[in-house]
């Protein structure tokens, strides 16, 4: 397998520092990868499930932690050979399981990136309402395009980075941002609103639960940079450790905001629950502010699969340029924001990656792979997986239905 492995198909993320991180930064790049932009949804995502889908909240958290717990039992059963997670496909069933799980976990990826900029305009258009720029030949730009454009400019020069010990202090401001917003509520909870508009919500909503568990699922994504962050890491055996750590501190920050964010505002709460704090308020600019680092954080890790999946398709002495490199991640950066200036509906998109591509890669793709590979020990282990499997399986399926269907409402 090893020889065919490298023969056949380049692996992944062969440049860059590998073997060279530590233990903390590790946790930074990786608590990054998880605590994104689900952040801005999940008031929503409760509003949407009621109360008692906090229970199942907490049941996505274990479920992805220990999904991405098996994709690095995968890791381990291959060796070396194994730095990616289409090299697990490789492992589990070949050329095809290689490009299955590579042409999902990139459209992921890439959907993922585009909701980052579609993020970014939104909040900026609120923060600063008519801006707008004129340009030769009379075109103006204002509103929504003008901020995306503006924060790819931004992003632009990180994504050049492919260092993940560089890459670690970006994660550590996207991080220190995402507390400052779950702060930002706290103050507009105690200065404005109050914490009882949702004494009378829903404690259970039947109708709205395939949204919230959609929603809940892109809290806990990102297992197609997992692979990226364990092969960086100067002790491979400590991920498990890593990954506990980042997904109980995340976990705890996303809790605190969903509560936060339904109580303040209740069944009213946005998609983007930024989007409910009222203009020219200091806690509403300290909000929007901090959300705005968040994507320009992660922005530069998440496309990192997709940048080097690139490189490999390319002759060998084409990779080894930065020009190449700046190429290409300007190429991805200008497709995403055509893209986001196209299909702007944040809370839709989000979910239709949350109930397709999110569970298919954070959750069928790990379980399939760990069982294919033979390393499961025990009969009530194998029971746990499939169990896993049938959830999410139901999740994607009710769940990418209902995504459609809220997104094709919005055009006819």
């Amino acid at each position: 397998m090893a020889a065919e492995s490298h023969l056949d198909e380049p692996l992944l993320l062969r440049g860059g520092s590998f073997g060279d991180v530590s233990f903390w930064r590790s946790c930074l790049n990786l608590s990054n990868v998880i605590s994104g932009v689900g952040l801005l949804s999940v008031p929503y995502a409760l509003a949407q499930g009621g109360w008692l889908s906090l229970v199942l909240f907490a049941v996505v958290g274990a479920v992805c932690y220990y999904t991405g717990e098996l994709i690095a039992r995968c890791m381990r059963a291959g060796g070396d050979d194994i730095r990616s997670y289409p090299d697990i496909g490789y492992l589990a069933f070949g050329r095809l399981g290689r490009k299955a799980i590579g042409a999902v976990m990139y459209i992921e990826l890439y959907l993922v990136a585009i909701s980052f900029l579609i993020l970014e305009g939104d909040n900026l258009d609120k923060l600063l309402p008519g801006t707008a720029v004129g340009l030769p030949g009379g075109y103006v730009l204002r509103g929504k395009q003008l901020f995306t454009l503006a924060a790819a400019v931004v992003i632009l020069p990180t994504t050049w980075l492919r260092d993940l010990c560089v890459l670690a202090y970006v994660s550590a401001v996207g991080l220190v941002a995402s507390v400052a917003l779950t702060a930002s509520l706290v103050w507009a909870g105690v200065a404005e609103h109050g914490f009882h508009a949702a004494q009378d919500g829903n404690l259970f909503s039947l109708a709205g639960l395939p949204t919230s568990l959609s929603l809940y699922f892109v809290c806990f994504s990102g297992h197609g940079v997992f692979p990226t962050v364990y092969t960086s890491m100067r002790n491979k055996q400590d991920f498990t450790k890593v990954l506990l750590a980042s997904s109980v501190l995340c976990s705890l920050n996303y809790a605190l905001t969903a509560v936060l964010g339904y109580m303040i505002y209740g069944d009213d709460v946005k998609s983007l629950v930024t989007l409910n704090l009222p203009s020219g308020k200091a806690y509403t600019r300290i909000a929007i502010l901090t959300t705005l680092i968040t994507p320009l954080a992660k922005y530069a890790l998440v496309i990192q699969p997709i940048m080097t999946g690139i490189e490999e398709k390319l002759p060998p002495r084409a990779r080894q340029g930065r020009l190449t490199r700046a190429a290409i991640s300007t190429a991805v950066l200008v497709s995403t924001v055509v893209a986001a200036c196209t299909v702007p509906f944040f809370g839709y998109l989000m979910s239709f990656i949350g109930s397709s591509l999110n569970v298919t890669v954070a959750v069928l793709f790990p379980c399939l792979s760990y069982l294919r590979v033979g390393r499961v020990r025990r009969r009530s282990e194998a029971a746990w997986i499939v169990a896993i499997l049938v959830f999410g399986l139901c999740v994607a399926v009710k769940g990418t239905y209902a995504s459609l269907h809220q997104i094709l409402s919005t055009f006819w």
